[in-house]
């Protein structure tokens, strides 16, 4: 992994607590920022941050709810106490959930007079669970973006990296909640490029490929460690025929972090996915 020099920054990780957003917060720290944990979950926060600590790096742990203005407040209140004003955001909070997913690849004929419980077809997806999935990921990317980066913008320096998808340039079967929220991430990063393009403040973001996490790890692999049909499917799709590990982002977020390295880079949406993007499946 490549190291740059965020001596004396500011760093403040949303979705901290998780696999790839805490190997993000732990590369950050490790170039010298000062880290802002922040997970729903204090206790996934406080876990990578003493985890940072005792690699000899500076960072807290910081329970707050993307989705809660008054959570956020606090957050900022907290975080500008101890390390002062944002330089450095990473919008990574979200997820699915089942009820914004359907349980068929395809919708068959027969599906239409099917009323098994365990079927879920388009038109029973509930639109409160497509909107807990639309907010949690596009909202939870705008709320903090508007409770971090004033004081960037005051300044005249900063950058944020948003967490995007694969989903965002070709949708997966079955999530149309998370893959339409995705690629509203993608579109946002741009607007918000271009919208603060005259503070100072750069705006990009990453598009994992396929990663094990603990959000997907049960509809990846069987008990016994095995892989699930469906991580077949995603293993066919990219020509390097793994998952990816967390700590092959991190050279893509320090690259997008550095001033030196990426200054005229603004806008732009990088996947980080083996090559799935690229194949087109012959």
């Amino acid at each position: 992994m490549s190291k740059v020099d965020l001596t004396g920054k500011t760093a403040v990780v949303t979705g901290g607590g998780g696999v790839l957003c805490g190997a993000f917060a732990k590369a950050i720290a490790s170039c010298g920022a000062n880290v802002a944990v922040l997970d729903l979950r204090k206790e996934a926060a406080d876990k990578v941050a003493d985890e940072i600590k005792a690699a000899g790096g500076k960072a807290i742990g910081v329970a707050a709810n993307v989705l809660q203005t008054e959570s956020l407040e606090g957050a900022v209140k907290e975080v500008e106490s101890a390390f002062g004003p944002c330089d450095i955001l990473v919008n990574g909070a979200g997820g699915n959930h089942p009820k914004g997913t359907t349980s068929k690849e395809y919708l068959f004929p027969e599906d239409l007079e099917n009323t098994a419980q365990e079927l879920t077809t388009f038109y029973d997806l509930d639109p409160e669970g497509i909107g807990f999935v639309f907010n949690l990921n596009f909202i939870g990317t705008l709320l903090p973006t508007q409770f971090f980066t004033k004081e960037m913008a005051k300044k005249g320096a900063g950058t944020i990296i948003n967490v995007s998808s694969m989903n965002a340039f070709t949708p997966l079967t079955k999530i149309p909640a998370y893959s339409g929220a995705k690629a509203a991430i993608s579109n946002f990063t741009q607007w918000l490029a271009v919208h603060f393009s005259r503070v100072g403040i750069r705006v990009n973001a990453i598009a994992p490929g396929f990663f094990l996490t603990d959000q997907n790890r049960s509809l990846l692999t069987k008990e016994d460690g095995s892989f699930t049909e469906r991580a077949e499917k995603i293993l066919g799709q990219t020509p390097m025929q793994r998952f990816g590990e967390p700590e092959e982002l991190l050279g893509t977020l320090l690259f997008l972090i550095d001033e030196s390295a990426s200054s005229f880079v603004n806008g732009t949406v990088i996947p980080v996915d083996g090559g799935f993007a690229a194949y087109s499946g012959v």
